[in-house]
């Protein structure tokens, strides 16, 4: 019987993550037009069919690689979620659940220490169009699911279980608090670091003894 030479399939493997790069570039590239575009005339302003023309795509070929337009947008948003969860996991095991959570969210305060105007841009965007606040809100919300499975094991509880209340507090109130810190890290235009603000918002909770 013939086999496929390993050759052929690393080959196959290859021409696949090149697909995958040039989607990721593609991406990348409509949405920093996207991005101006906005900032020039703003989120409702601009419309689908502009923004395809400057990137050289009809509009067809725009959604092949966004679902609309609010995704270039909140795209990013969408990441975080198992980001933050993947962060959570890898915390020492020996590590109050406040805490965990709070260095979790590093994944969103670390690169904005480094490079804050891209995260500034996309917060004020969301600030400025009302439905994609609305957006935003559904996401980070979304993002409960993924952490209260874990928070309930720190907790010694069942983490297929989704009743248990503490883990349910303990996520909702560490989000709210990012958002807290998030909106006055924006109001101040990144004068003050992220980490420090969302240092201050959770510091003023404290996680009760187990």
């Amino acid at each position: 019987m013939y086999h496929t030479p390993p050759m052929a399939e690393t080959s196959r493997t290859g021409r696949s993550t090149l697909r995958e790069r040039t989607r990721a570039a593609m991406r990348e590239e409509v949405s920093g037009i996207a991005f101006r575009l906005f900032a020039e005339q703003g989120f409702d302003k601009t419309t689908v069919e502009q923004i395809a023309a400057e990137a050289g795509l009809s509009r067809t070929t725009f959604f092949r690689y966004f679902g609309t337009k609010e995704e270039l947008v909140l795209g990013k948003m969408s990441e975080f979620g198992p980001q933050i969860a993947a962060a959570l996991a890898a915390r020492p095991a020996e590590e109050r659940s406040w805490e965990a959570l709070r260095r979790s969210f590093d994944v969103i305060t670390e690169p904005t220490a480094d490079e804050p105007q891209p995260f500034l841009n996309l917060m004020r965007l969301l600030n400025d169009a009302c439905a994609l606040m609305t957006r935003q809100w559904e996401k980070t919300q979304g993002w409960h699911s993924l952490l209260v499975p874990e928070i309930t094991r720190r907790l010694a509880g069942d983490p297929k279980s989704t009743s248990d209340l503490r883990a349910h507090a303990l996520v909702g109130s560490a989000i709210s608090c990012l958002d807290a810190a998030t909106d006055a890290w924006t109001a101040v235009g990144g004068a003050i670091p992220l980490s420090e603000l969302l240092d201050q918002a959770m510091g003023v909770l404290v996680e009760p003894a187990a």
